[in-house]
C-alpha cells in the first residue's frame, strides 16, 4: 500500500482527495451510497499508483506514505485495505 488514511479523516471526510486522485482509488465518494455511513474516506492498496497527488490538498493531513504513517495510526492501513475486501 502506497498511502493511508489515518485519523484526522474520520468526520471530516473532504473529498478534495477524491477529485486530486488520477487512478480513482479513493471512496466513497460523495455520490455513494456508503458515503453518509462512512467513518473516513478509504485508499484502495491495489489501485495506488504512489503519486502523492492526494497529500497536499488534504485539509486535515490524514493521509500518510506508508512508511511514514505515525504508529498511534499503524491499524488503518488495515482499515483501508479491508474496505475493499484486501
Amino acid at each position: 500500500m502506497a498511502y493511508v488514511i489515518a485519523e484526522p479523516c474520520i468526520n471530516t471526510k473532504d473529498t478534495a482527495c477524491v477529485d486530486a486522485c488520477p487512478v480513482d482509488c479513493i471512496h466513497p465518494k460523495k455520490d455513494e451510497p456508503n458515503y453518509a455511513t462512512a467513518e473516513l474516506l478509504y485508499i484502495d492498496p491495489v489501485e495506488c499508483i504512489d503519486c502523492g497527488a492526494c497529500v497536499p490538498v488534504c485539509p486535515v493531513s490524514a493521509i500518510f506514505a506508508l512508511d511514514d504513517l505515525p504508529e498511534k495510526w499503524h491499524e488503518f492501513t488495515a482499515k483501508n485495505a479491508a474496505y475493499y475486501g484486501r
